[in-house]
């Protein structure tokens, strides 16, 4: 028969228990450590990408400032023609949004789905006291776009607070005259190209960051450790400058005047006629944001790359391979780590850059969010919050592939 003895502590509790509770109270420390963190995200991120959302489906404006139509809407289904009683209520709601000063805000909600309508509304609320029944024909009269079924379809979807709206303006869609979501005509899409763009370029500018990157974080990660400090400045002065004084230096440097184009005039390579477009464009745009971002490759190919023992490319050269065999199958495996965070991490800054595409890249190198920064500017914060939020669940869904293909692991350095 064996006898079960159990341990205790100095102070005569079971051990087993004691450590249960030990690890119980460092369980509560450590969270106790990172509640300001965790404060921290919820707060700046959080709550933020909740407020987009929300924003990006709500919207009352015209709700509010439009209560007759509303209830009008709400005893009508979509299949009931505006009737004289529909004309009565937008007669009505017209002169509130007179007395009110209103008409700016209803207008610029159905705007948004319906371009040109804000006009309509704020033209038509100066004569509303001069709606008298019958008002169908009193409004008809004043202007024919009333009886315009697409425009009763956006105010029956905007007396709901609550609507889809902007997600479809987002994509290039609008209601037709019978509710049905369409294609907007060719002449006015414009956001599914932005995105496009913006995904395109900015994976672009991260294929030009990492072939740069490369070559000067193998340098890096060689010299001696003097000239590799003295190596590492230069690479992190950039951080040392601002982002607005770096964007107006490469404005003098682009420009046609600029040093570039003197500089090959001077060199007989181009006529001074024919100076090379490099502002205000696509390509301003890339090598300005390609200069900005490449330090975010270089610093983690460095980390990665003084780990990397020169041994293993001298065994694998003394086993008889080449230059080129010894760097793909033994040094380039093994800085995939640095190469998947430079390329991660410098591709979301990519997609969310406004400020050097607005300085330098003109109507030509505008990406999505200037468009996002432009609704901003002008009020128009639902539209703003359905193209951020696009945008963002475009990069969770790429950064999801990355994880599937990549894997995750690929992040952790040294």
């Amino acid at each position: 028969m064996v006898a079960i003895v159990e341990v205790t502590t100095a102070d005569g509790r079971p051990l087993r228990k004691a450590l249960e509770s030990a690890r119980g109270r460092d369980r509560r420390r450590a969270m106790m450590l990172v509640a300001p963190l965790l404060l921290f995200v919820v707060i700046t991120f959080i709550i933020p990408i909740g407020q987009v959302l929300f924003r990006s489906v709500v919207n009352d404006e015209f709700a509010r400032t439009a209560p007759n139509l509303a209830v009008w809407f709400n005893a009508n289904p979509a299949s009931v023609a505006p009737d004289e009683n529909a004309f009565a209520a937008l007669a009505a709601d017209l002169d509130l949004m007179r007395r009110t000063r209103a008409a700016g805000a209803a207008g610029t909600r159905i705007n948004d789905v319906l371009p040109g309508s804000r006009s309509l509304f704020t033209s038509s609320t100066r004569a509303a006291g001069e709606f008298i029944s019958p008002f169908k024909e009193a409004i008809l009269a004043k202007d024919e776009r009333w009886g315009d079924p697409r425009l009763w379809h956006a105010m029956r979807a905007a007396s709901n607070p609550y609507s889809l709206d902007y997600f479809i303006a987002a994509v290039d869609r609008q209601r037709d005259e019978n509710g049905n979501i369409v294609p907007v005509p060719e002449e006015r899409r414009l956001y599914v190209g932005l995105f496009a763009k913006t995904l395109w370029q900015s994976a672009f500018i991260t294929i030009l960051c990492l072939g740069l990157a490369f070559p000067i974080a193998h340098l890096i990660a060689t010299v001696r450790q003097s000239t590799a400090n003295l190596l590492l400045i230069l690479v992190l002065l950039p951080f040392w400058t601002s982002l607005l004084v770096r964007t107006s230096s490469w404005i003098v440097l682009l420009q046609g005047q600029g040093v570039v184009n003197n500089v090959l005039v001077a060199a007989g390579l181009i006529d001074t006629d024919h100076r090379l477009s490099l502002i205000y464009n696509n390509i301003g745009t890339i090598i300005v944001m390609t200069h900005v971002l490449l330090p975010f490759v270089v610093l983690p190919l460095y980390s990665v790359m003084r780990m990397i023992n020169p041994a293993y490319v001298r065994a694998a050269r003394s086993l008889g391979a080449t230059s080129w065999t010894a760097f793909r199958r033994i040094y380039l495996p093994l800085t995939l780590p640095g190469i998947a965070a430079g390329s991660l991490l410098v591709f979301i800054l990519a997609v969310g850059y406004y400020i050097t595409p607005a300085l330098v890249g003109g109507a030509d190198g505008q990406l999505i969010s200037n468009m996002i920064q432009y609704h901003l500017s002008a009020s128009n914060w639902s539209l703003a919050a359905a193209l951020a939020f696009i945008l963002l669940v475009a990069v969770t869904v790429l950064y999801w592939i990355y994880d599937r293909l990549v894997g995750i692991d690929k992040l952790k350095l040294g």
